[in-house]
């Protein structure tokens, strides 16, 4: 037995002591993966919060069938997305900056080694704008993309933690993703044609 099964031993014993220690180790990674969900610091130590109370409650129930980080993770979703679904509305996700390509992958736009002050601008402002999209996302797919593009769960992953099929996670992502690509084409198609009716506008006024 290692030290942190040891630790959950005697926290499924009811030592409080052994459980602190254990939680210790994870704290962090539980706020992280709430804010990943909330968005903001506040809610995201309310959920870390009551994750943690409810892991205490149930630690006596973990068998030990996935890792203990896994199962903590189980009780932070679940806590954020019934939190979401209760307040019917979404919270900001940061991406750090993503983009997505035709085929509905995300990545990291790097057009340049050096950044210039316009560009890390320019770089925020995408930033800000693509979480507003994502914000807009329902709760169903704002989730399962976090899930998937943020943590790095396998789908079968995702499923499990939000008790729905595999078919379904896949088809609320390539929603997400769809959704996402659409208005981004949108917005951008709209700001090109604004650019183009610009100079119309000067011309009109001069005469």
């Amino acid at each position: 037995m290692n030290a942190e099964e040891d630790l959950i031993a005697k926290s499924r014993n009811g030592d409080i002591a052994a459980f602190e220690e254990l939680i210790s180790r994870y704290e962090r990674k539980i706020y992280t993966v709430a804010y990943r969900f909330m968005g903001n610091h506040d809610d995201a130590s309310d959920v870390a919060q009551e994750a943690l109370i409810r892991a205490y409650h149930a630690i006596k129930t973990f068998r030990g069938d996935s890792s203990f980080y896994t199962w903590l993770y189980h009780i932070v979703a679940n806590i954020a997305r019934d939190e979401l679904r209760k307040r019917n509305r979404n919270q900001t996700t940061s991406l750090d900056a993503p983009v997505l390509n035709d085929e509905g992958d995300m990545f990291r736009q790097l057009a340049d080694h050096v950044m210039t002050p316009d560009r890390v601008y320019e770089e925020k402002e995408f930033q800000q704008y693509l979480q507003s999209l994502i914000d807009a996302l329902p709760v169903e797919y704002r989730l399962v993309l976090v899930m998937r593009e943020i943590q790095g769960f396998a789908y079968e992953e995702i499923a499990a933690h939000l008790h729905c099929s595999l078919g379904t996670v896949k088809s609320r992502l390539s929603r997400a993703r769809q959704i996402l690509r659409t208005k981004i084409t949108s917005d951008r198609e709209l700001a090109e044609e604004r650019a183009r009716r610009l100079p119309e506008r000067k011309v009109s006024g001069k005469g």
